[in-house]
This record gives structure tokens, C-alpha cells and sequence, in this order.
């Protein structure tokens, strides 16, 4: 029966529980072509894992195999042969016959592709991907999302038996379940999606080098398997962000728009656990956002491409706020002074390091306030750059930019993407963008991403990295390349190079900063459609129903990475005016995103930063420690909270003036079942309804509406807000 499975399926088998004997009839190594592979089926035999690997063109197949019988180590043998599909179907059938007597050889699950391997304080557990999705095509390669992955134990269940400390050993597990690969992790087999197109075309990095990078969310998962093999055949690399392609049309031709944003995995974390800067100059909220242009074609590679990329990062100081007296909008604290800003310095270095000169700064932040909280941050901000620029040669010197968007949306008569588009327009003339050509080409010369694989010198480009560890030349590099190593070279002939990059900076980099890169996205849309010849002219209007298609990339986008960060959706009020929608409805909509992040800040971010600690290896669990080092491991006050319930009539909000509202109303509005939320309302008077969310609003929410008095809110965005959480 086993024999027929092994036939039906054809060859997807694979390694062998008695390799000696089974590598004598197998033929000789062969030298290992540029290839990746795609597709993978897991056998099982009492004593290892077979991993079955092959193309997509089924003309490469490999034979990983895993022990089983130790608990505690990982074992993982690489068969160095590459097999044709019959020769791996014999293998198999072999492999289960010699396994007769334990069960022979069993089929597991098909995958597509190793996220990779951890231990907690048991066995090891492997990672793989088991349904996926295609998101979008780069110059003929496929991206794709995950849409079902799982985790499956290492050793045999004898072998694990002798595993003490469940209970521990589950929690682990489920803090590791709770990063949802189903949720804004991507990757591809052939193109390098953890790098911008310009780093794509014009550097040659290759192999495991790229799982060093910033933006690879599995390095730490996948670092075993790639020590031990060297190379990063069986892996895929997972980047942690937003991707998003479509075709759009201006004046009648189309084009393909992708814009791709990219997490950093270093200091990454929630919104009041993770602010500012580390000691090593990574910042928190550290994202990439990159939009890319190509003409739509058919099939294969169009013959023009451009892309620009901007960055976004928490303000480069150290500083926190303190959530645990539950303080809706706690107050911000400059926790460490340096003098002479080493860790900004650090950061702004490694800026460079990625993106050349010049570095644009375009701060958010707000100038005035009544009781100072972002100002203090605007100040001591300003004086760090002053303290650097006094370093650095004048071309180099950082080009710090402030422009308070909420003092500014304030004011009825002011266009505040019309102003940012301005000040876009003026970071587009220093950095420029990519653009180049695409062409087929003879020449042999290896490839950098499949297809399309050299890069031709018409200008220099720069050498910027975002590896953090060392030279590439230090590492040994394997092949990770195109699908098909006798694909047609294609040359890249650049016309243009971005050199800098623009970063954007509110307090929580999310709903501010979310406007000001559509607004430069746009300024930069009008300049690479007219590049790429679609355009007679380099501008869009605000108005041209591209800018709308454009916004709701943007808009997408700032979603998903306020919910990455903190716990709701965006704060979208300026692209909902530009829609026209009711402004009640609108008020009621934000008012709502408050609710939800202050929830999530404060009853469920702890727990997401353990599993986001657990996932990146930040924290790795020792036998004698109990969980709650996980809390301990990082410097934040987020209290016992989110831990346990306290009876709602004792949990308050102490408003600054002395107010106490109790937090029994919010605690029902959010956590009773919506058949229930309305009666719990109807106890409420509707006077006090009314004050709970003025004085809630006005105390936490970042939009431009300010009330002052009970009466201001009125009943229509009262029972607005009642209707959109029943």
C-alpha cells in the first residue's frame, strides 16, 4: 500500500533511513545548478524525516533527512545528489522497504517550503509552509503570501516521552502559534523581496547573506539549517510587512503599481514597548516602504522598470511612555540623555549604510501644546541633529525638515497634501529615483535573481547594505537563484539612481506619517510614469482619479502596519474628507481606532511582544527559568494589567483635572458580546455617554477634532458609534 502511495504521487519522496546502502545504486553527485526549489512533500519513517524538494520544472530533485531518535539536537543530512524524478521515486520505494518492519514509509504533509526550526525547552519543531497564494509578479517572478502553515515535532513520540515540563513547553509553543504567518508575511522563491529593486539590479548578493538582512523575519529559525548545510536551498526567507499589486491606468495605458513595505526584525515590538532607539541605533517601527513601476506585459520582463523607496522609524532618541496607571494618553519620558547622541548617531549611520546621502528627516511631531508631550520630543530631536551635522562635511550633513501636520490639518483653509507634496517635491530633486532599462542579453555571467541577472555599469552604483553582519565576501555563498538556470539573461542598464531616502517621523510613525508617504508616493508616481514614458508630464493632480487609486494603496498600507504596531487600524481622517464622507461617520470611525488601541496597548501587546521576542529568538527559553522572564527580558512598564481582570468598578481613568470615569463603561463597550453592548448602554445616561467620549477623545485620539464640552458631541455620533460596534 505503501508502494502505490509512493507511485501515485510520483517521485515527490524522498531520503532514505538506510542512506549507506541506498546511495550505492544512486548515481554519482552532480554539480548543483543555480536552481530553487518549490515544491516539497515530508515522509516519515520511526527513525527520520525524508524532505522531498524539487523545481517547478520537476528537472531538479533533492533528499534532505532528519533524525528522529534524539530529542534534544537537531540532525539534518543533506543527500548531495540531484536525482531525476524516477531515480527519487526508486529511492523512496527502497527507503520503505528497508523501513518494513517499523511501519516503512508514511507520507506527512506536501509543503512549500521550510520557515524553519526551534526548540523551547523540549524537542525541536519544524516550521513549514503548507498553502500558499501568489500576491504578485517582479519581472517574472512570483510573490507569494502564506495562507496555512504548520508546526510538526521533531522526535518520534517514544522519543518524546521522555520530554518533563509540559506545561511550560505549550506556552512557549503557543506564544510561537501566535505570529500569524497567515498575516502580512510574504516571500518568493526567485526574487529577493527582502531588498529594493535598485539593490536587486546593481549588487550581487546571493545565498545566505540575505538571510542576514534586516527585513528577513526568519533568520533566526532558518539559522541552524543554513550553518549546517550552507546554503539556503530548503528555506524560504519571510519578510513582515505589506504587499500589494494591481494593474492601474493613466490617459488609457496601463501599468503595474506594487508597493511593497518591509519590517525591520530588529527592536521590533509594540507601540509602548518598543519607542525610539536601542543602544546599537535601531529604531522601533523601523519600515521600508518601497512602490515599484513597470509597464504591464504579458509574459516575462516589461522593458522599463523604476521604484523609489522611503523609510519611516520612531524618533532616534531614548524614550518611553509608562502604561501602567492605564493613563489613556500616557506622557512622554526622555528615559536616557546622552550628550552626544551616540545611538542617533548610530542610527542615522546605518541609514547611510543603506541608502547613501542625503538623509531627509521630515518630522511630524506637533510644535505647541498645552502640557508638553510631543514638543519635548521636537526639541531635543532638533538639538540631536544640530550636535551631528557639527561632525559631519557640510554635503553630507542631515537635511531636517519639521512640519507640525496637526497644527496644520487644524486650519480649514489649508491643503495639508498639497503642502506635503511640496516639501516631496523637494526630497524627489535630492534623492531622485531608480529607472532603468531591461534587455535581453548573451552574456553568460551568473545571475543575481533568475532571469534577470547582470548588471550593466552604465552608472556606478552605490554600494549601500543593510546587512548587519559582516562582509558578504566573508560568507560562503550558495546558489539562490532563478528556477530555471538556462533562462534567458536579461541586463539591467540603469538611467537613474535613487541616492538617499526620505524618512518620515511622527510619535507613532503610523497615522501622520501614513499621509506624508502617499503625498510623497504620489509626487514620486508622476515622476517615474513620466520616465517610463506613460506621461506627458511629471505631475498628478490631487484630484486625477490615479491620486484616488494611489490613496488606497496607501491607505491599505497604513492599515496594516497600525495594526503590526498598534493595534488598530489608522487613524484615516484626512483620505476620508478627500472622499467626501459624512463627517460624523468619520469622527465616529476614529473615535472607534482609539478604543481599539487603547485596548490592545493595554490588555494584549505584552503577550504579543513575548511571541514576537519567542519568534525572533530574542528570547530562548532555559530549563529553570519560568515564563515570566519573558517580561522581564525587555525595559518597559506595562504593568500586571494584561495579566489578570481587576473587579470594573475599581479600574478608573484619572483624568489630569481630577476626573474619574469609571472604565467599567469601556471595559463593556469592548469586551461584552454585542447582543449585550446596547442594554449596557441603555444604562448609561445619555449626558454621560456623551462626556465619556468627549473627554475619552479628546484625552487620546490624534485627529483634529478637539471637544471641550459634553454637549459638543452629539447624539448622532453617539448612536454612530453604538451601531458600528453592535
Amino acid at each position: 500500500m505503501a508502494h502505490d502511495l509512493l507511485s501515485s504521487v510520483k517521485l515527490e519522496v524522498e531520503g532514505d533511513e538506510n542512506c549507506a546502502a541506498a546511495e550505492d545504486a544512486q548515481p554519482s553527485p552532480s554539480p548543483q545548478p543555480a536552481a530553487c526549489m518549490q515544491k516539497f512533500r515530508l515522509y516519515e519513517t520511526s527513525a527520520n524525516f525524508y524532505m522531498v524538494g524539487r523545481n517547478k520544472s520537476r528537472t531538479y530533485w533533492r533528499v534532505l533527512k532528519i533524525d528522529r531518535l534524539e530529542p534534544m539536537e537537531l540532525n539534518i543530512i543533506e543527500d548531495s545528489t540531484t536525482y531525476s524524478e524516477n531515480e527519487c521515486s526508486e529511492l523512496l520505494s527502497r527507503i520503505h522497504e528497508g523501513n518494513k518492519s517499523t511501519g516503512g514509509l508514511k507520507f506527512v504533509t506536501s509543503c512549500y517550503g521550510i520557515v524553519g526550526f526551534i526548540k523551547f525547552l523540549g524537542p525541536y519543531y519544524m516550521v513549514l509552509i503548507t498553502k500558499r497564494r501568489e500576491i504578485g509578479v517582479i519581472c517574472g517572478h512570483a510573490v507569494y503570501a502564506v495562507s496555512k502553515s504548520e508546526i510538526i515535532a521533531i522526535p518520534n513520540s517514544s522519543a518524546r516521552s521522555i520530554i518533563t515540563n509540559f506545561k511550560d513547553e505549550n506556552r512557549y509553543k503557543k506564544l510561537l502559534c501566535a505570529v500569524d504567518l497567515t498575516k502580512d508575511f510574504f516571500f518568493s522563491y526567485s526574487y529577493h523581496v527582502m531588498r529594493s529593486l535598485q539593490r536587486n539590479l546593481c549588487d550581487r548578493e546571493t545565498g545566505q547573506v540575505l538571510y542576514e538582512t534586516m527585513f528577513v523575519w526568519n533568520e533566526y529559525m532558518t539559522r541552524s539549517i543554513r550553518n549546517h548545510l550552507q546554503n539556503s536551498l530548503w528555506t524560504v526567507a519571510l519578510v513582515y510587512g505589506f504587499f500589494k499589486q494591481d494593474t492601474l491606468s493613466v490617459s488609457g495605458k496601463e501599468f503595474k503599481f506594487t508597493l511593497i513595505a518591509r519590517r525591520s526584525r530588529h527592536y521590533a515590538g509594540t507601540r509602548y514597548l518598543k519607542r525610539g532607539v536601542n543602544d546599537k541605533g535601531r529604531v522601533a517601527n523601523d519600515v521600508e516602504t518601497e512602490q515599484i513601476v513597470f509597464e504591464d506585459v504579458l509574459e516575462g520582463f516589461p522593458p522599463q522598470i523604476s521604484s523609489i523607496v522611503q523609510n519611516r522609524g520612531s524618533i532616534p532618541l531614548f524614550w518611553s511612555q509608562e502604561t501602567s496607571r492605564l493613563n489613556i494618553k500616557p506622557d512622554i519620558i526622555l528615559s536616557k540623555r546622552d550628550q552626544n547622541y551616540e545611538a542617533t548617531r548610530l542610527h542615522f549611520l546605518n541609514l547611510v549604510n543603506r541608502y547613501g546621502n542625503p538623509i531627509i528627516i521630515l518630522n511630524l511631531i506637533k510644535t505647541q501644546e498645552r502640557k508638553p508631550r510631543e514638543s519635548i520630543l521636537r526639541s531635543e530631536f532638533a538639538n540631536a541633529i544640530d550636535v551631528i551635522n557639527k561632525d559631519l562635511p557640510e554635503e553630507n550633513r542631515l537635511r531636517f525638515l519639521h512640519w507640525d501636520l496637526h497644527k496644520h490639518s487644524r486650519r480649514k483653509a489649508t491643503n495639508v497634501l498639497l503642502l506635503l507634496s511640496k516639501v516631496a517635491a523637494y526630497a524627489l530633486t535630492l534623492t531622485g529615483f531608480f529607472h532603468c532599462l531591461v534587455e535581453p542579453s548573451s552574456k553568460s555571467e551568473g545571475s543575481l535573481m533568475g532571469p534577470i541577472l547582470y548588471f550593466e555599469d552604465h552608472l556606478t552604483p552605490p554600494k549601500h547594505s543593510d546587512n548587519d553582519s559582516a562582509d558578504a565576501d566573508s560568507l560562503d555563498q550558495k546558489p539562490y537563484g532563478s528556477d530555471d538556470a538556462s533562462s534567458l539573461t536579461h541586463s539591467a542598464k540603469p538611467l537613474m539612481l535613487q541616492k538617499g531616502v526620505l524618512r518620515t517621523n511622527c510619535i507613532d510613525c503610523l497615522d501622520r506619517t501614513n499621509v506624508a508617504q502617499y503625498a510623497y508616493g504620489l509626487a514620486a508616481l508622476g515622476r517615474q510614469l513620466h520616465a517610463l514614458g506613460v506621461t506627458k508630464t511629471p505631475n498628478i493632480d490631487l484630484d486625477a482619479p490615479l491620486a484616488d487609486d494611489l490613496m488606497v494603496f496607501y491607505e491599505r498600507m497604513g492599515d496594516t502596519l497600525a495594526h503590526q504596531y498598534g493595534g488598530s487600524a489608522a487613524h484615516n481622517k484626512i483620505f476620508s474628507e478627500r472622499r467626501g464622507q459624512w463627517r460624523a461617520a468619520i469622527q465616529s470611525q476614529e473615535f472607534l481606532r482609539t478604543l481599539q488601541r487603547y485596548y490592545s496597548n493595554t490588555y494584549m501587546d505584552a503577550e504579543k511582544q513575548d511571541a514576537i521576542n519567542v519568534f525572533l529568538g530574542y528570547f530562548q527559553p532555559q530549563e529553570g527559568h519560568y515564563t515570566k522572564d519573558l517580561y522581564q527580558m525587555e525595559i518597559y512598564c506595562i504593568g500586571m494589567a494584561h495579566q489578570f481582570v481587576l473587579p470594573v468598578s475599581s479600574i478608573i481613568i484619572q483624568k489630569q483635572d481630577g476626573l474619574r470615569i469609571p472604565m467599567m463603561v469601556i471595559f463593556l463597550l469592548i469586551r461584552l458580546p454585542k447582543s449585550q453592548v446596547l442594554k449596557a448602554s441603555i444604562l448609561i445616561p445619555g449626558t454621560q455617554l456623551q462626556f465619556l467620549i468627549s473627554n475619552f477623545w479628546q484625552m487620546h485620539t490624534e485627529t483634529s477634532v478637539t471637544v471641550t464640552k459634553p454637549a459638543s458631541v452629539s447624539m448622532e455620533i453617539v448612536r454612530a458609534f453604538l451601531t458600528l460596534l453592535i
